[in-house]
Formats: structure tokens, C-alpha cells, sequence
């Protein structure tokens, strides 16, 4: 089953019965993927429910689907969420491609003090519905049963608030503490594990501060300096395996 859909509007539902799909989503199932009658394939909701079958119907913008099964994945006991600097370019939008298809729950972006890039006014929405885009797309290559979140730009200050109930970790090439090794809690701690990365010129030390004051911690991934497109991802997998995800 190398297709996979989404479809929000998706509720519970069971074997034997009919899935269908209208809209943009079959449109692009029928015309660029041409899925065909009687192809199996997968249509998830975003929030954990994947139906699996075979297509009957397939014309113009309607796909219908005979749920051949029903799959509902609870989601992590622990999430793991990415605090993505504003980078210029795309480089912020490969982190976030990237962390989706690694297993990240959350992604935030974070208008940091040396953040060439800058949403204001209306870019701020328009950002917003890129990076969200860009979020959906990943989850459906991957063919994940939950879809990330992608929350409001948050500043600095916000990202400190989050310390009080988050494990918050900066990522900071010339931390002492490796990720590899930074305590994150016992198999009871439930709190969310929040990835801070920098933009192009990395975290300021007033940035670095605030977050340590309230908890955060700053660790480094290796010896050498990842890109700000990089390092996300690059710290979600090392934590995939620490919590036992992988």
C-alpha cells in the first residue's frame, strides 16, 4: 500500500463500509497518483484513526474506498516537539519536512534574535499556512498516523515558558552536556521534550541564558556544527531512540 491520504473529516468507522474522498485530496488521487479501481490503499485523519481497502470508485474529484481495515494508534505517551528558527531560504522548511518524517508531534517556529527571516504582518499567515503544507504533505509520504501540529510563532519569551512544564534542550555547539546523555526523566515522566534550534548564527547568549534560568538545558549532538536545517532532525533521531520510539 504505497498510497496514503488524508482526510479530516475521517470519524470512526468499520469494516465493510465505504470511505470517501472528495475534494482536492481525490483530485490528486485520481489525476497525478491515477489511482485506479480496485488499487489498494490507506486514508488516515490525522489524529490517529488509518483505514486500509480497496478503491470502487475513482472519477474526477470522488474516490471511494472499501475499509478493508481499521487501525487506531493511540499516539506517544511522550511527545517530542521542534522549536524551528526562522532560517532564510528553505532552510527552515527542510527542517520541518524532515522532522515530520522523523516522528516530531509539534512543530513551533521561533522568530529568534538573530533570525534573518522575519514574518510580520501578513506573512505571518502566509508562513504559517507553508509550513502547515508543508507538514501535511510529509505526513502522507511517510504515512504517519498523526499529523504534526505546527503552532503559532512563538518569541523567545514564550519558548521560556514553555521550560516550566516542557524538558526543554538547546541545541549549542559549545554545550558540555551531550544529547546522548542528558537526563530526560524516568519511563514516568510524561512531560513534552522540546528541541530549540537556532537560526544561520546560532542561539544569542542573552537566548541562552533565559532558557537555562528557566530549565532548559543546552546540549550538543557531536563535534562538529550542523545547519539549522540539519540539527532538528538530526536531534530527533537520537532521541527517537532514547525514548524508544525506534
Amino acid at each position: 500500500m504505497a498510497h496514503f491520504y488524508l482526510a479530516d473529516e475521517l470519524t470512526e468507522t468499520s469494516v465493510g463500509s465505504d470511505v470517501v474522498l472528495t475534494g482536492a485530496e481525490a483530485r490528486h488521487a485520481v489525476t497525478v497518483s491515477r489511482v485506479r479501481i480496485g488499487e489498494a490503499l490507506r486514508v488516515g485523519n490525522g489524529r490517529g484513526l488509518v483505514v486500509g481497502g480497496t478503491v470502487q470508485e475513482a472519477s474526477g474529484d470522488r474516490l471511494v474506498l472499501r475499509v478493508e481495515t481499521v487501525a487506531a494508534d493511540p499516539g506517544p505517551l511522550r511527545r517530542v516537539v521542534l522549536a524551528q528558527a526562522l532560517a532564510k531560504g528553505d532552510r527552515d522548511e527542510l527542517a520541518v519536512q524532515a522532522a515530520t518524517e522523523l516522528g516530531v508531534d509539534e512543530v513551533v517556529p521561533w522568530a529568534a534574535g538573530r533570525s534573518i527571516s522575519r514574518w510580520e504582518g501578513p506573512k505571518v499567515a502566509k508562513g504559517l499556512a507553508r509550513w502547515r503544507a508543508i507538514v501535511r504533505e510529509a505526513t502522507k509520504q511517510s504515512i504517519r498516523a498523526w499529523q504534526p501540529t505546527v503552532s503559532e510563532v512563538a518569541t523567545t519569551a514564550q519558548l521560556v515558558a514553555r521550560a516550566a512544564t516542557a524538558r526543554v534542550l538547546v541545541l549549542e555547539p559549545t554545550a558540555t552536556v551531550a544529547l546522548s546523555t542528558v537526563d530526560l526523566g524516568d519511563e514516568a515522566d510524561t512531560r513534552d521534550v522540546v528541541i530549540v534550534v537556532g537560526p544561520e548564527g546560532g542561539v544569542t547568549p542573552h537566548e541562552i541564558e533565559a532558557l537555562e534560568a528557566a530549565g532548559a538545558i543546552a546540549v550538543r549532538l557531536g563535534d562538529s556544527v550542523l545547519r539549522t536545517s540539519t540539527a532538528g532532525p538530526a536531534a530527533l533521531a537520537a532521541l527517537s531512540l532514547r525514548l524508544g520510539r525506534w
